[in-house]
């Protein structure tokens, strides 16, 4: 359904894969009216086609259709440029992850959505996937007490995320588009911060270790150390050839361990010495978190619930990916206490 009954007019910026799996999901909640822009006329044919949508050839085609809402899913580079037009529209965003690939014209984003009262997401899905939601609601239940550290891995060879199209023209090969592994998978420093708090300082190791033909950081190694003084370690790569994507918990009281594979989420305590497994809702497919997600911006948009992550929030992740990069750049750890209070 859409939100408390309001119709959108919704703009889709980019119809790569998460373009068009919006358009779709938008279209499986009755979002409202669904336009969708690419520059490449290959892909308008194909969402017109496969989506019944209607798709201006040009941006300034499309902003005199007057959407409210814009969601972009453009490659990283292009994401602040076209947040901030979308903005100037009048347009609440969703902006899919990562927010942006450097700080430059942030704060301008920050300052028209501020001035114009709009309401932003980034798309971390992840933070819908309900695995990560029972890890939360247990860290906020306190079951394995304080918190000393965590682990957090994804691997997935590159060639195998989109094998209809050549990975090395992808924007994760790419420089200029914004690739690379650190902030390609960004949800996990999303994830982590939301489960853990404020990060203090970041160090890193990060490189192309393998021998893809990408531009990219293909492997990186990073430590975190947070504000209440727990450590994060976080392990993110292009070249596992099985995808595996993992989170362990511990603390001083027991341990929770989540494994995106396996689907479920294992609680030890130490004060029972019990183990409980919990697992995905019967049914549950990764689409769902996506659906999910889409749901909760419309109900963000109807004044119902509070953006998981908004664009601020989101500058403050992006913090920590570039503090990374930084990391690994200098040979130096990164403090990011004091930098982060925007």
């Amino acid at each position: 359904m859409a939100s408390a009954g309001r119709s959108h007019r919704v703009l889709v910026i980019g119809c790569g894969s998460i373009g068009k799996r919006h358009v779709d999901n938008l279209k499986r909640l009755n979002a409202g009216e669904i336009l969708a822009f690419d520059p490449g006329e290959d892909r308008r044919v194909e969402v017109r086609s496969r989506f019944d949508v209607e798709t201006p050839a040009t941006l300034e085609a499309a902003w005199k259709r007057e959407p409210d809402v814009a969601v972009v899913a453009a490659p990283t580079s292009a994401h602040v440029a076209l947040a901030r037009e979308a903005a100037e529209h009048g347009c609440h965003l969703l902006i899919e992850k990562p927010l942006a690939d450097r700080l430059d014209g942030l704060d301008a984003l920050l300052d028209v959505v501020t001035r114009r009262r709009l309401v932003t997401l980034v798309g971390c899905n992840l933070r819908f996937h309900p695995g990560l939601m029972t890890v939360k609601r247990l860290l906020d239940e306190k079951v394995i007490g304080r918190v000393v550290s965590a682990r957090v891995e994804v691997g997935h060879y590159l060639p195998d995320w989109h094998p209809w199209e050549n990975y090395r023209e992808s924007y994760s090969a790419l420089t200029r588009l914004g690739g690379g592994v650190i902030l390609d998978a960004i949800h996990e420093l999303d994830y982590v911060r939301w489960m853990l708090g404020d990060i203090r300082a970041v160090a890193c190791f990060a490189g192309k270790q393998s021998a893809l033909d990408i531009e990219t950081e293909d492997t990186a190694a990073i430590l975190l150390q947070f504000v209440d003084g727990a450590i994060g370690e976080v392990h993110l790569d292009y070249v596992q050839r099985e995808y595996s994507r993992t989170c362990q918990i511990i603390g001083d009281e027991g341990t929770i361990r989540w494994d995106y594979v396996a689907g479920e989420v294992r609680l030890y305590s130490g004060a029972t010495r019990q183990r409980d497994v919990f697992g995905n809702p019967p049914g549950w497919e990764p689409n769902t978190m996506y659906v999910d997600e889409l749901r909760h911006f419309l109900r963000c948009l109807a004044g119902e619930e509070r953006p998981a992550l908004d664009v601020f929030e989101g500058a403050r992740v992006l913090e920590v990916a570039l503090a990374a990069k930084q990391a690994a750049a200098t040979g130096r750890v990164v403090e990011l206490e004091g930098r982060s209070g925007r």
